[in-house]
């Protein structure tokens, strides 16, 4: 995206108590990592640096219940500390009663396997979620996305959490939480990633983003999980790292028909074009879409390529099933497979997220991939992604979108990769870790 400032992504926000990119927590399927591979937390001064500006540029304000919740504050030093910063208590001791909430409300799960219920999530989030700050374009996940994000290995339906009115049975609002491990640093972490916090607008001013985290925490502590990650588009207190977003257009006149980007002062929309021009066929010899008899060699390549960054998931075969082989229209994967050797070498995987075009009178929907998962052992990044983005165009997108975590920066900067306005900070509850810089986060949250 360009300067223009049109970036839903920008207001993207889960929040937590425990949002994009999970593993189960069930036994894993390879050997642990070696010490070799463990990362010993200290401090990174570039971290803290961007950290301290990111505070300093942002608009002060209280943050009266994230001030009452176990997070580091803004204002703490950043240590070498690498654990929690409340110890579990006895299951027994964990509330058994749901939060309360005014009578004319009423807790709900949401079932996402029962076609009824899951229309009405997608409703909710379809007229309700995140927004860019021009209110011009809006998240429109599919059903069949949710069901990929909101149902991984371990999923449980009562961690769908909704909020109904209790004469109408509409759903008014909902929060998500799955469950994960990730290796943050030394540590191994077993939690939830929370996802899709959304309120009714007609219910903003009931302040319930608060009790459904709340209701969300005690639901996770009855299972002996005491610690979760989420991102948000906002600063709340304490980010572990800052990234941003990186956009390659695909097909630069629809995004400037849609506010998504402008012209330049000295570009005409010809030469935008041939900028911006995309080969028609891929150039990787060997490269092709995953298939489910790939998915023990990419795990060991997913997992290899992951152990390199200070946080991570630690993914097992189930996981690699269930995040990175195909599904129309939700999540595409190819891999790039060596003709002498019969050997995995490479992939690239992107999910599609369209949004909402609000208000244009030309264009209705705005087709975006997002970068999910990708590794490069032999194929050069940028040889890799300039594939990834063929593809891209093949399958119909408009925009191809990055954060500049693991190792983009490789490709980011050499592949017409545009910086966004928009910036997704990562955060994690009741853990304390050193703050680190985008490269070494190896998570995506959807």
């Amino acid at each position: 995206m360009s300067d223009s400032g049109k970036n839903a992504e920008e207001a993207s926000s889960s929040s937590s108590s425990s949002s994009s990119s999970s593993s189960s927590s069930s036994s894993l399927l390879l050997p642990e990592l070696t010490a070799l591979e463990i990362k010993t937390p200290k401090i990174d001064p570039i971290a803290v640096k961007n950290l301290k500006q990111e505070t300093k540029t942002t608009k002060d304000e209280a943050h009266k219940f994230w001030d009452t919740q176990p997070v580091p504050r803004l204002g703490d030093e950043v240590t070498e500390e690498n654990g929690p910063i409340e110890l579990p208590i006895p299951l027994d001791q964990v509330q058994k009663e749901s939060m309360n909430i005014i009578a004319a409300l009423e807790w709900s799960s949401v079932d996402v396997t029962d076609a009824d219920q899951l229309t009405e999530l997608y409703v909710l989030l379809r007229d309700n979620y995140v927004e860019d700050s021009d209110c011009m374009f809006r998240f429109d996940y599919s059903r069949e996305f949710l069901q990929w994000a909101l149902m991984p290995p371990g999923f449980r339906t009562e961690w769908h959490l909704g909020i109904r009115q209790k004469s109408t049975k509409k759903l008014l609002a909902f929060i998500s939480a799955i469950p994960g491990t990730i290796r943050v640093y030394d540590k191994t972490v077993k939690l939830v990633e929370i996802n899709y916090l959304c309120v009714s607008k007609v219910l903003r001013s009931l302040n319930l983003a608060p009790v459904l985290i709340q209701e969300i925490t005690r639901l996770v502590h009855l299972t002996d999980t005491w610690q979760a990650v989420y991102t948000a588009g906002r600063l709340l207190p304490r980010p572990v790292t800052i990234a941003k977003y990186y956009h390659r257009p695909i097909n630069p006149k629809k995004l400037i028909e849609v506010g998504f980007s402008s012209l330049g002062p000295r570009m005409t929309m010809s030469r935008l074009l041939k900028l911006h021009s995309i080969a028609k066929e891929t150039t990787i010899p060997g490269l092709r879409k995953m298939e489910e008899r790939d998915i023990p060699a990419v795990t060991t390549l997913v997992r290899t390529y992951l152990s390199r960054f200070h946080l991570s998931p630690i993914f097992n075969e189930e996981d690699i099933k269930h995040w990175l082989l195909p599904r129309p229209n939700v999540i595409t994967t190819y891999v790039v497979e060596d003709a002498a050797t019969n050997q995995l070498t490479d992939l690239f995987s992107y999910y599609s997220l369209p949004s909402s075009v609000l208000k244009n009178p030309l264009h209705s929907i705005l087709n975006a991939a997002y970068s999910f998962y990708n590794v490069s052992t032999k194929t050069p990044w940028k040889t890799l992604i300039e594939n990834a983005v063929i593809v891209a165009k093949r399958d119909g997108f408009d925009v191809f979108n990055a954060l500049d975590i693991m190792e983009n920066h490789e490709f980011l900067t050499d592949h017409k990769f545009g910086v966004g306005d928009g910036k997704l900070h990562y955060y994690l509850y009741n853990w304390c870790c050193p703050t680190m810089i985008a490269r070494n986060m190896g998570l995506v949250l959807m």
